[in-house]
């Protein structure tokens, strides 16, 4: 009875615009971030298995994306990209909207606790596992397409973990040291939480990209000692880091905050 009486006390208002507002600020999201972060993706991979330089590759999609629009956002690697950022964000709005609903919170109340972390990992890992084994196949190796080996999807997963730990935990829990040590000028113009929210998941690359090239490495070539692929990591860990960091800011952080500012806008219409 007393189970009863709590699951009839969540407020379930409008909870189908609810979920169809979480997915809007997701698509939104995803629209934005998706061409950025497909050409760095595929610059990345394909510098790392020698088919082509970073600088060349992003030349080569930023004028596909410029000159014939229709065929780059049409594609197999921005349709992927999209897929993993629209999935993620939806998780984590949906778990935002499910913790309003049992807690009677306002429309446009997040959370930041562990079940937020377990689902959006979750969800992001496996979207982000399956676009990253297309990835390589698709720019990887110039050999013929083969499986991704275990040990790179290891290290991909520990990859996101780190990163969406960054992006999803860290921001909220920052957001008071960032306010403290922020000028009124520049609080007037931007806040603490998007200052958090850029910061966090971009300084955390230095760390995951070497586990990312080394991913690669061990499927780009087989067979090679340990000592030349630390070479091989080193020679590319500041320009992919930096890389790394140009398709997360957007990944993360702009659409990080346009998830959470149109979401805040439909939630408060709702209201």
């Amino acid at each position: 009875m007393a189970k009863e009486a709590e699951i009839k006390s969540w407020n379930t208002s409008k909870l189908g615009l609810r979920i169809g507002a979480d997915a809007l600020a997701a698509s939104a999201a995803g629209v934005l971030v998706a061409p950025i972060i497909t050409m760095i993706d595929k610059g990345i991979i394909e510098n790392a298995s020698g088919r082509n330089t970073l600088g060349d590759s992003l030349k080569s999609s930023l004028k596909e994306l410029v000159s014939r629009p229709h065929r780059f956002l049409g594609s197999k690697p921005f349709a992927l990209i999209y897929m993993l950022y629209f999935g993620t964000y939806f998780t984590a709005n949906s778990i935002d909207t499910a913790s309003s609903t049992m807690s009677r919170d306002p429309f446009t109340s997040t959370t930041a606790g562990t079940s937020k972390f377990v689902a959006t990992s979750t969800s992001n890992l496996a979207l982000c596992l399956y676009k990253d084994n297309r990835f390589t196949q698709l720019f990887g190796s110039t050999g013929p397409s083969r499986p991704v080996p275990l040990p790179t999807f290891a290290l991909f997963t520990v990859r996101d973990c780190l990163t969406i730990f960054a992006s999803f935990n860290l921001p909220p829990l920052f957001a008071p040291t960032f306010e403290k040590h922020m000028g009124e000028q520049v609080k007037r113009y931007v806040g603490a939480a998007s200052v958090a929210q850029f910061v966090t998941p971009a300084a955390v690359q230095i760390v995951s990209t070497p586990l990312h090239l080394l991913g690669l490495d061990l499927y780009n070539r087989e067979g090679v000692r340990w000592q030349d692929r630390a070479s091989r990591v080193a020679r590319d860990w500041v320009k992919s880091a930096f890389a790394r960091m140009g398709r997360i800011i957007p990944a993360f952080g702009v659409g990080g905050v346009v998830n959470t500012k149109v979401r805040r806008e439909l939630m408060g219409r709702l209201e």
